[in-house]
């Protein structure tokens, strides 16, 4: 009999332990999962903006070096992207040449996208070398703004403490 007895509530167990799980449980793994999706997806979102941001710098710096190239060949910058070799075909940003003239050059870039950074270049004959700045502005813009509030100063430095130049 009591043999039975164990048999049974061994049974009892087994059948108990393999029903699957607890309320509990799963709702202790969906706080979790909360969590950490609470924590990682701003972060992703932070890294998705950097990419972008690197089109922008990337299609700015083609616009440089082009510009250096129409310089030597014409003694003067380029005033429309048209001018340049430059293929710049940007998904995210627009590029536009805000001002030139025979030893300077200011690229505005406008984002396409709401939550992007702005950015403005200034390429520079200076004597016998050609010079970039590249400013970044420090808050976002809106859809269709030019990078204005990136405004290039001269050489090595941005207008505002609140853009930096992302060229050493």
């Amino acid at each position: 009999m009591v043999a039975l007895h164990r048999y049974l509530l061994r049974k009892n167990i087994q059948s108990k332990t393999s029903q699957g799980f607890t309320l509990i449980e799963l709702l202790v793994v969906i706080i979790i999962i909360g969590i950490l999706s609470a924590i990682a997806l701003p972060s992703y979102l932070n890294q998705a903006g950097k990419a972008r941001g690197s089109e922008a710098k990337s299609s700015i710096g083609t616009i440089n070096r082009s510009q250096q190239a129409y310089r030597l060949e014409n003694n003067t910058m380029a005033d429309t992207l048209t001018l340049l070799d430059a293929k710049v075909t940007g998904k995210f940003y627009t590029y536009v040449v805000a001002d030139a003239d025979a030893n300077a050059a200011t690229v505005q870039v406008g984002a396409r996208e709401a939550d992007l950074k702005g950015y403005a270049s200034l390429a520079e004959q200076r004597g016998d070398a050609f010079e970039q700045t590249i400013c970044e502005s420090a808050e976002t813009v809106a859809i269709g703004i030019a990078a204005a509030i990136a405004v290039p100063l001269g050489y090595n430095s941005c207008a505002g403490g609140t853009n930096q130049n992302l060229i050493d």
